[in-house]
């Protein structure tokens, strides 16, 4: 079982500058939901961020949200929280798949997400992952959003070349 393996924690990134975060978390189960925002909100601390939370309806809503506050906000990152338990129908592949895909493409876009929407097939294996005491999705989610912010702003004044242009030349 994978909760018994050891796995390996980057630590957490040190900023020199402040870091604003946009917790969007989906509380559709609202005892896990807590739990994952107690978890970014203590790992967010430990990194010195600062955090704002917004509430959606539901899993799928999630990527919009962050795709607005990204157009419209004015943030570091974000961390995406919610919980979707397989049920009788195959609405569950629907909504894992699209929310983690949403999220995906905004990634690829260049926004800093931490991927903290669980998906899992009982509610006993959600309470497992998003207990802080456990093995706080939440806070993985906030570190993962974390590590992502130092990348791009390690990587901010670097310039590439733009196709065949050699670097450096103005288009």
């Amino acid at each position: 079982m994978a909760a018994n393996e050891n796995h390996y924690t980057l630590p957490l990134p040190v900023f020199d500058k402040p870091v604003k975060l946009l917790i969007v978390v989906a509380p559709y189960y609202r005892d896990i939901a807590d739990w994952m925002i107690a978890g970014a909100r203590a790992v967010a601390a430990k990194a010195g961020a600062e955090v704002e939370i917004v509430e959606v309806p539901g899993a799928l809503e999630v990527p919009t949200a962050i795709g607005m506050a990204e157009r419209m906000g004015d943030y570091d990152g974000y961390v995406a929280l919610g919980c979707v338990i397989r049920g009788e129908t195959t609405h569950y592949d629907t909504v894992c798949n699209d929310s983690s895909r949403g999220l995906m493409m905004l990634g690829l876009q260049g926004l800093c997400i931490g991927n903290g929407i669980l998906t899992v097939e009982n509610r006993a294996q959600a309470e497992a992952r998003a207990k802080p005491e456990d093995q706080d999705k939440g806070g993985g989610a906030a570190a993962a959003a974390l590590h992502l912010v130092a990348l791009s702003r390690k990587w901010a004044t670097r310039t590439q070349g733009i196709g065949f242009r050699p670097k450096g030349e103005s288009n």
